[in-house]
This record gives C-alpha cells, sequence and structure tokens, in this order.
C-alpha cells in the first residue's frame, strides 16, 4: 500500500474490479468503519486494507456479499449470516408481514417458525409483537448456532424465543399440541432439477434449499402436519416459490380459509391458510 494511498483510491479500484459502485461502497464501509463519505479521504491502517483485500477477493471469487460482509439487514434487524444459513431475502420480509397480519387477527401468543436458519423471522416477530411468544426450529445445529448468535443481539425480546433442535414439528415438546396460534415457515421449496444461479447453488446450504423431486415435499409435509398443533382458529403461512400457486392452494384444501398473495415484484409468493375464515 503506498503512502498516500486514500480509500478513495481503494473504492474507485474496487469499482471497477467488481463493476459494481455499491458492491465497492459497502467493503469500504465494512472495512473502515466509516460510511464512504467521511472515509474516502482517509488513509487505511494497515490492518483495515488487509480485512478489506481479504474480503474483496472473496467477493470477486464469486462469494455473496453477504456472506463476505457477514451481516445483513432484514426489516428492522442488522443479523450474522453466513454459508450455514440461507441469506434473508426481501421475499421473506414479505412473509413476516402477512404473519404479522395474521397474528393479529388470530390474537396470536404462541408462534412457530420452523427451519428458522438464521432467525430473521422469529426473530422480527418477537421485536415487532410484544405479546408473542416464538419458537425457533431448525434440525441443523449449524443454523441454530447463527440463530443464538443473533439472538443474542436483539436484546429483551429476545427472552421471547425458544431455540429448538430437529426435523419440523419434532422439534417441538408435546404440550405445544393444539396450541399454537400461527406456524410460519420459509421452507425448501426449489426441486431437484430446477437451475439455480450460481451464487446460490454453489454457496448456500442445499438442504435449505432442495425440497425433492417437485419442491413441494416440504410445504406438504408442514400443511399435512400442522393441524394437530394449531387452535381452533390457527394459521399457517408459507413461502412458496413464485409458479406454486395454484398447487401449494391444493394442498392447503382442508383448512378453511386459503390465500397465494404477492410478494413486492408481484409474483405469487406467500400462502396463507386459516383452519377458520
Amino acid at each position: 500500500m503506498a503512502d498516500d494511498t486514500t480509500w478513495r483510491t481503494v473504492f474507485e479500484d474496487a469499482a471497477t474490479r467488481l463493476g459494481d459502485r455499491g458492491e465497492a461502497r459497502r467493503l469500504v464501509e465494512e472495512a473502515s468503519g466509516y460510511r464512504i463519505a467521511e472515509a474516502v479521504d482517509q488513509q487505511p491502517t494497515q490492518r483495515a486494507m488487509a480485512h478489506f483485500d481479504s474480503m474483496l477477493e472473496r467477493r470477486a471469487a464469486g462469494e455473496p456479499l453477504q456472506y463476505v460482509l457477514g451481516s445483513w439487514g432484514f426489516r428492522s434487524l442488522d443479523v450474522h449470516v453466513d454459508r450455514r444459513v440461507l441469506i434473508p431475502r426481501p421475499e421473506t420480509e414479505v412473509v413476516v408481514e402477512r404473519a404479522l397480519e395474521v397474528i393479529d387477527a388470530v390474537g396470536a401468543r404462541t408462534v412457530v417458525d420452523l427451519g428458522t436458519g438464521s432467525g430473521v423471522i422469529a426473530l422480527s416477530i418477537a421485536m415487532e409483537r410484544a405479546a408473542v411468544t416464538v419458537w425457533a426450529t431448525d434440525a441443523s445445529p449449524d443454523a441454530l448456532d447463527v440463530t443464538r448468535a443473533n439472538l443474542a443481539g436483539v436484546g429483551r425480546p429476545g427472552t421471547r424465543v425458544r431455540v429448538a433442535q430437529g426435523e419440523w414439528f419434532d422439534a417441538l415438546p408435546r404440550e405445544l399440541a393444539g396450541g399454537v396460534d400461527v406456524v410460519v415457515s420459509n421452507p425448501p421449496y426449489v426441486a431437484e432439477s430446477d437451475v439455480l444461479p450460481v451464487e446460490v447453488s454453489e454457496w448456500e446450504p442445499r438442504h435449505a434449499l432442495i425440497a425433492g423431486s417437485s419442491g413441494l415435499e416440504s410445504i406438504e409435509h408442514i400443511l399435512r402436519e400442522a393441524p394437530a398443533w394449531l387452535t381452533p382458529r390457527g394459521a399457517v403461512v408459507l413461502e412458496i416459490g413464485e409458479t406454486q400457486g395454484d398447487r401449494a392452494r391444493a394442498l392447503a384444501s382442508d383448512f378453511g380459509s386459503v390465500a397465494v398473495h404477492p410478494d413486492l415484484a408481484g409474483r405469487p409468493r406467500v400462502l396463507v391458510a386459516r383452519r377458520e375464515p
């Protein structure tokens, strides 16, 4: 590093290499600890520059920006993410929005987030609805380590989140059967034959993406098992693939009310199935 190097020079070089000024800005801000406008005329320390170079090499090699940075925003949260969990996406923020509407409509007190991953759904609900206790489950102990790390960062609302390991409903204590107001999940919904972007298929955990040959296996399992756990007015809120609306709706035909809601791009994305209209 030359004696006269500033973060401005580092930023411009990174933007050229990555072909993305927004990503270059995020890397500079992470390494420097300052907003880009405050950092550009400062000289990087050797330690900060080493951190930046490491992140830049990882991103240039194709690792998703969220994993490179180690954290990402989701609603009101800033959560830790790494390769043990899926990257939080705007589509899932819409799932939380729909879940909150259902929680309010049924006066929910107990909510279960199945396959919680980084914990963003469970933690968002706990942060935004003070009367709710949330169970966050996952089959992956590695994913739950990330959940717990994020749980530690939310303060008092975190005391209303229970973490449990196991496959879907098997993670829950039996005494919850018949007492869950809302089940919410972003389950795997990709079919084995589906082609994913390399940045997804090469980096994100396969078990959290691929459901099976049809892509509906996890959705079907949750909808089949949920009634035994729900209260009489309980509901299920699921993220689904954009082509799965009609098939997912059919799988929920035993529920009293079923609707599929769009994401921010207008694509069918959220299945809401209630036991009572």
